[in-house]
């Protein structure tokens, strides 16, 4: 079974991640989400990217950070930075559709959105590297930097605060919260909208804003 999962309505390609579990970032996901992007750029004009119900992602794999093995674990950085940069300087609009948990790196992959819609619900939000004694790696804090409301960063980011999907709204995780049977459509809605956009001046916008970042981040790797 694949743990990603690509299909197109219309002009606006879905990209769904399901590893059966917490959606961890490891080389096989960066891998499924690089080729599943290949085939928006080629054809789709928009791209959501979402999880499975319950879990947006929860961020690298653990068992590679404890096996003790530091190759496999620097591997794995490489991998989820590179595919993390694609996904923020990507040339056609990205909108997240986070049906539960965002932890960690799972919360990262929220700031690279250009519009991020999350459910309703019992679920928690942001970046916890902190309280599991943990460091952001310098691409998530240039993330956290761009997208983070200042008024929550350092709460954010340097204290582990945890959000419920309201309030991440205001911390800058999210842009707009929707019954959790709803977020699929109304991200596809969104990227349809979105898609109408010209694409030549999105690109080369996004790049303008974000490109130099991108560079900067890939450059130290």
């Amino acid at each position: 079974m694949s743990i990603v999962n690509y299909e197109q309505q219309g002009d606006v390609a879905i990209v769904t991640m399901d590893d059966g579990k917490a959606n961890a970032m490891n080389p096989d996901m960066a891998e499924a989400i690089n080729s599943a992007l290949d085939k928006a750029e080629a054809s789709a004009k928009a791209v959501v990217i979402t999880g499975r119900p319950g879990v947006f992602s929860g961020g690298f794999d653990l068992k590679i950070i404890r096996s003790g093995d530091p190759a496999a674990a620097q591997q794995m950085r490489l991998a989820g930075t590179r595919v993390l940069m694609r996904i923020y300087g990507f040339p056609k609009p990205i909108i997240m559709a986070a049906l539960g948990h965002s932890l960690a790196l799972g919360g990262v992959l929220l700031l690279t959105g250009d519009y991020r819609i999350g459910a309703s619900g019992d679920f928690t939000i942001g970046l916890n590297e902190v309280a599991i004694g943990m460091t952001l790696p310098p691409f998530a804090m240039m993330l956290a930097t761009a997208r983070i409301d200042n008024r929550h960063l350092s709460n954010a980011a340097i204290n582990a605060n945890m959000y419920n999907p309201d309030q991440a709204i205001a911390a800058g995780f999210l842009d707009e919260v929707v019954a959790p049977d709803e977020v699929v459509a109304r991200a596809v809605e969104k990227a349809s909208a979105m898609a109408e956009l010209d694409g030549a001046a999105f690109a080369q916008t996004k790049l303008d804003f974000r490109g130099a970042d991108i560079d900067r981040i890939l450059s130290a790797l």
